[in-house]
């Protein structure tokens, strides 16, 4: 059941002045922006609109505009899986802290029906969770029959009614969308291939391909700013005892485990991949000796630490041996850094492992 405020179809807007309510707004809308998505070359826009990019947010940024032009609703969002599959806001305009539950609340609720949801006031609105409030208009963006998004419109506001676009009104804005959706779906199966293009399967951090790409862009950036770049080579000792003991899949597991405990000793601008075997690396921009040493420090503590294959009832430990080299300290170009590094983690392994050596000029 859907149940509608009592109030009246005027709220109170910034400094005391009185506006119409979502409904009221869309009720005198109707009929010109019926005209206006019925038109022949209204499909041809929308096409040419939302294909004018390649990019996720640049897609669904064109589309909160458009959306802004039906109805000037408070706030307009798009939610929907991004690369990494989870559930996203990939553009807004005007997503408040307080609208957050309202908004997850309708996109969960479209995303699973598969269809629109007009309410005039979430909090009494069975379909709504708890804590949603205001009144909505939730779009589902569906193409190659599955829904790829939605696209929600907010007002904390509730409405003396449901702003209902009606049937004719609702077909037209189901045949604008389409295109909006298949340009989105387009743009993250893009998106999502680029990704799996320069990350380890394993791991899930970036491959060695991505590492030399974004160490040679990396390099260029350093000389030209004259800011520091370093790069850490990591090493786990006695890995291959792992495998040994317990077997590949073991392996495997605690691979994967030792690259989230690197990948949390860096910060957001860094870059952590996967060198190859047991090894990994990490590109440390604008960061001189002493920091990436700090950052070495961090990761061969934690690594130490960290109980492996503990949920699968063992508890293996590991070290490692790290290499620090900075850019233009020990090298000038990008095959300097990468040897200087690779020679300090093996002074570390030639001296007894479980260590850290900086490269000296």
């Amino acid at each position: 059941m859907t149940s509608t405020s009592t109030k009246p179809d005027v709220t109170i807007g910034p400094g005391g002045t009185r506006r119409p309510d979502l409904a009221a707004r869309l009720k005198t809308r109707l009929r010109s922006l019926r005209a206006r998505l019925e038109r022949r070359d209204a499909l041809v826009e929308a096409i040419r609109g939302a294909n004018a990019s390649l990019h996720p947010q640049r897609v669904t940024a064109w589309l909160i505009d458009e959306a802004d032009t039906w109805v000037p609703a408070p706030c307009w969002a798009v939610v929907a899986h991004d690369v990494d599959g989870d559930l996203s806001v990939l553009a807004d305009r005007g997503l408040s802290p307080e609208l957050g539950t309202s908004l997850w609340s309708v996109a969960n609720w479209v995303l699973g029906q598969g269809t629109e949801l007009c309410s005039g006031d979430l909090q009494h609105d069975s379909r709504a969770s708890a804590g949603a409030m205001g009144s909505a208009l939730g779009f589902p963006l569906a193409c190659r029959n599955r829904t790829v998004g939605v696209l929600v419109g907010l007002d904390p506001e509730p409405s003396t009614a449901a702003p209902s676009p009606g049937p004719s009104l609702l077909a037209a804005i189901r045949a604008v969308l389409e295109p909006a959706a298949l340009a989105l779906d387009n743009a993250l199966t893009l998106e999502r291939a680029e990704a799996l293009s320069v990350t380890d399967d394993l791991t899930r951090l970036y491959n060695s391909r991505y590492l030399h790409q974004m160490l040679r862009r990396e390099t260029k950036r350093s000389m030209r700013s004259g800011r520091p770049l370093s790069l850490l080579f990591v090493d786990l000792d006695g890995f291959k005892q792992v495998n040994d003991n317990y077997g590949h899949l073991a392996g495997s597991k605690a691979l994967g485990e030792a690259a989230a405990v690197i990948r949390g000793c860096a910060r957001e601008s860094d870059v952590v991949a996967r060198f190859g075997g047991d090894e990994f690396s990490v590109i440390l921009p604008e960061t001189g000796t002493a920091g990436a040493a700090a950052v070495a420090a961090r990761i061969r503590e934690r690594l130490s630490s960290f109980q492996f294959l503990a949920a699968d009832g063992l508890s293996v430990h590991l070290t490692a041996s790290i290499g620090v080299a900075t850019l233009p300290d020990v090298a000038t170009s990008t095959e300097e850094l990468l040897r200087a590094a690779d020679k300090a983690m093996y002074r570390v392994k030639a001296v007894g492992k479980d260590g850290i050596y900086i490269a000296q000029e």
